[in-house]
């Protein structure tokens, strides 16, 4: 059995799909591992720390080669399909929302195409969720970004010299990004406070020491998804967190926006006129800029500045931390190999039937098997 790690060339993408760590973990499977040269060096994770964890470093169209199982951290190209034999399995964060084209064409080209961020939360799937992993390293990175653009330190400071206030910092959406960003600004010393259209949040921002903020109403008591995500809310249910929120936000130094939904467009949090409320020198960091951003005025790729309000649209946080990222992802992508792995035959055993599997896989045998995409 031969599982190829791509080098992933996407814009702004520094992570790779298997630490050495993990690649002695697939060699003690039975597999035989081909790296594509230069695949984890901007995660810190050179070619001969892959060839001393037992893996043959190749060009990359020699990893794809005749390849059982391809390994990537985001989608690939259509070349890079074309590149795959039929019948071979590729696993990684596949888009399938965005990239609809390309679940085409796995399918075209014969491959079973397994996407990660579709593994139900489920518990035996927790060391499999790529989205938890990911999303608490992008919520801490995201308040060290803020604090690199904001002029003013975070903790209150009381000097001869006089008493500097602590930084008032903002967490819309507490998710696992959004806790984690909760308990990164706090740990800097900063005023924390939070909202959530999920009444259960509560508890857990409270718990991090930050204040709730949120409208109560009969529709949040059904805001919560089986999976644990955000429903979308009313019109008038948004009318009355909208007006809540733009007070809330006209008071603080530094706002951290995270909500997503998945398949959709990210909702709209932090209108124009709210920016503009804002004080200068404040700073808004947009998680959600790859799916059209929480904030009006965000710009993919950008630091954009409205009104003296700096506003970070970094696309991919957590590859801005790429050594942590990837050493967890290769981890939540071997969880979810190995039992598709024989340990007779050492070969590939896939039961297509098993709940995380028929949640994750896209394409079978030559056509769109997933519910959501056919």
């Amino acid at each position: 059995m031969k599982i190829a790690i791509a080098k992933d060339k996407l814009a702004a993408e520094k992570r790779v799909a298997a630490s050495p760590e993990t690649v002695k973990k697939m060699i003690a499977l039975g597999a035989e591992v081909f790296v594509a040269a230069g695949a984890g060096t901007a995660s810190s994770m050179t070619d001969d720390m892959y060839r001393a964890a037992g893996a043959k470093v190749v060009a990359e169209d020699e990893a794809y080669k005749d390849a059982d199982v391809v390994l990537r951290v985001r989608h690939p190209s259509v070349e890079d399909v074309k590149k795959m034999k039929k019948g071979a399995l590729l696993i990684g964060i596949l888009s399938p929302y965005q990239e609809k084209e390309l679940v085409k064409a796995y399918a075209a080209q014969g491959i079973a195409a397994m996407a990660m961020e579709l593994v139900p939360r489920i518990t035996r799937a927790q060391s499999m969720d790529v989205l938890s992993s990911q999303a608490n390293l992008a919520g801490y990175r995201s308040v060290l970004e803020a604090a690199n653009e904001f002029g003013r330190g975070f903790p209150l400071m009381m000097t001869a010299a006089g008493t500097v206030p602590p930084a008032k910092v903002f967490i819309m959406g507490a998710g696992v990004a959004g806790l984690q960003a909760i308990a990164t600004a706090r740990r800097l010393g900063a005023q924390v406070s939070a909202t959530d259209v999920r009444p259960a949040s509560r508890e857990q921002v409270e718990s991090l020491g930050a204040t709730f903020v949120m409208v109560e109403s009969e529709e949040t008591k059904a805001a919560e998804t089986a999976g644990g995500y955000a429903r979308e809310m009313s019109e008038d249910y948004k009318q009355k967190q909208a007006a809540l929120i733009a007070e809330t936000i006209k008071k603080q130094d530094i706002v951290i926006t995270t909500a997503l939904i998945p398949g959709k467009k990210a909702p709209l949090l932090v209108t124009d006129e709210m920016v503009k409320s804002m004080k200068t020198g404040s700073v808004i960091v947009d998680l959600a800029v790859e799916q059209g951003g929480n904030c009006a005025l965000s710009k993919i790729g950008e630091v954009a500045e409205v009104n003296g309000v700096k506003i970070i649209g970094y696309p991919n946080m957590p590859s801005r931390i790429a050594v942590d990222a990837s050493s967890l992802y290769a981890r939540n992508l071997l969880s979810f190999l190995t039992p598709l792995i024989d340990k007779e035959s050492k070969s590939l055993k896939i039961n297509w039937e098993d709940e995380i599997v028929k949640a994750s896989t896209l394409t079978r045998d030559g056509t769109v098997v997933h519910p959501n995409f056919v």
